[in-house]
């Protein structure tokens, strides 16, 4: 588990393609410091399995379905990526609940900046937008935020100069994806309330 509090903006070092899947190479010394083969780390708000590590990178293997649902398919070397280990049972829970595990990907439609921070419209995919809601939380690029705005086919974020500073929300630009991921407690309350109406046959 995550709390989407980014700990390294890390680097692409290295892409295989593999045919049916990817191997990445990343550095990221920081998460990397005490990562071990099976651990997990996550890459742009996507939980990916450690293969090996050394000198400050580590290897990842990163499969048809991961790259079919993520933005990770378009990244190159010099990427730049948001890097986070998961959290340790006695840490602070900083963000919120986050699985590493994504739902869908959007796209920056526009930046607003302003003198201090600045607001970012997302496109959220329709499948998505009845799990977002305002003032909720969301995970954009593996990064906790918490929405201003939801609209049917959009959201606003707004962010402060940390973020941007310390991530790659601060360099992306109008038209490029970002990785998704909706509140988890969300997608369950649905489910558990579809499964009370249909035993009340309703």
């Amino acid at each position: 588990m995550f709390t989407g509090i980014v700990e390294e903006l890390g680097e692409v070092t290295a892409v295989e393609d593999l045919g049916d899947s990817s191997r990445f190479r990343l550095r990221g010394p920081v998460v990397t410091e005490d990562a071990k083969h099976g651990d997990s780390i996550a890459v742009n708000g996507v939980c990916l399995t450690v293969v090996e590590t050394g000198d400050g990178e580590f290897t990842a293997d990163v499969m048809a379905e991961t790259l079919k649902r993520s933005s990770l398919g378009a990244l190159a070397v010099g990427s730049r990526v948001n890097l986070e280990r998961p959290m340790v049972a006695d840490g602070r829970f900083g963000g919120h609940i986050v699985q590493g595990h994504v739902d869908g990907t959007g796209t920056i439609v526009e930046r607003t900046p302003s003198e201090h921070w600045e607001l970012v419209k997302v496109s959220l995919p329709a499948e998505l937008a009845r799990y977002v809601v305002e003032k909720g939380s969301i995970t954009v690029d593996g990064v906790s935020l918490t929405v201003v705005d939801a609209g049917a086919d959009h959201f606003t974020i707004s962010l402060i100069p940390t973020t941007l500073a310390l991530t790659t929300l601060g360099i992306k630009q109008p038209g490029d994806p970002v990785n998704l991921e909706v509140d988890v407690i969300a997608k369950y309350v649905e489910r558990l309330l579809g499964a009370d109406a249909k035993e009340s046959g309703e």
